[in-house]
């Protein structure tokens, strides 16, 4: 079964997204397509990371990507929703470890940042990174959980 991976971009990173849908689904994974549909440059990314963080809290995607000019603005979107967890990587490096050390569940990519060849690379290395569940990892995600909690509380 293939891996439900949720896609969504404003204005500023859709024409990148016109890209890595197919591309991802012929790596194997499922898009599901959170918008826009056509390219509107009165949109608002807010309105789309928003959609694609929901979609993987609710688990009806395994992961998310968000896309807008620089990824910053739809990073901060997503990271207001409980339980997500999403960066901005424009490097190798960080796409991997965010993923493998802090669990990272949503990647922002800024489209006027990256081109298409280091976008393709950057979620390749993203969705095929794992969790690793090492102790240290494990006690500072409780404690980010724990932040997350108290700061809904009060």
């Amino acid at each position: 079964m293939a891996r439900v991976i949720a896609l969504g971009a404003d204005h500023g990173g859709f024409p990148l997204k016109l890209s890595m849908a197919p591309w991802l689904e012929s790596q194997g994974y499922q898009v599901l397509d959170m918008g826009a549909h056509s390219l509107d440059p009165a949109d608002d990314y807010p309105d789309f990371a928003a959609a694609v963080a929901q979609a993987v809290v609710s688990g009806q995607a395994e992961r998310g990507i968000v896309i807008c000019g620089s990824g910053v603005g739809a990073s901060v979107v997503a990271n207001k929703i409980p339980g997500i967890r999403a960066s901005v990587c424009h490097d190798l490096y960080s796409a991997r470890q965010g993923v493998e050390h802090d669990e990272l569940n949503v990647l922002s990519l800024g489209a006027r940042v990256v081109g298409l060849e280091l976008a393709q690379q950057l979620i390749a290395e993203f969705l095929d990174a794992r969790f690793t569940g090492e102790e240290r990892h494990v006690r500072r995600l409780a404690k980010i959980n724990a932040i997350e909690q108290n700061s809904r509380q009060g």
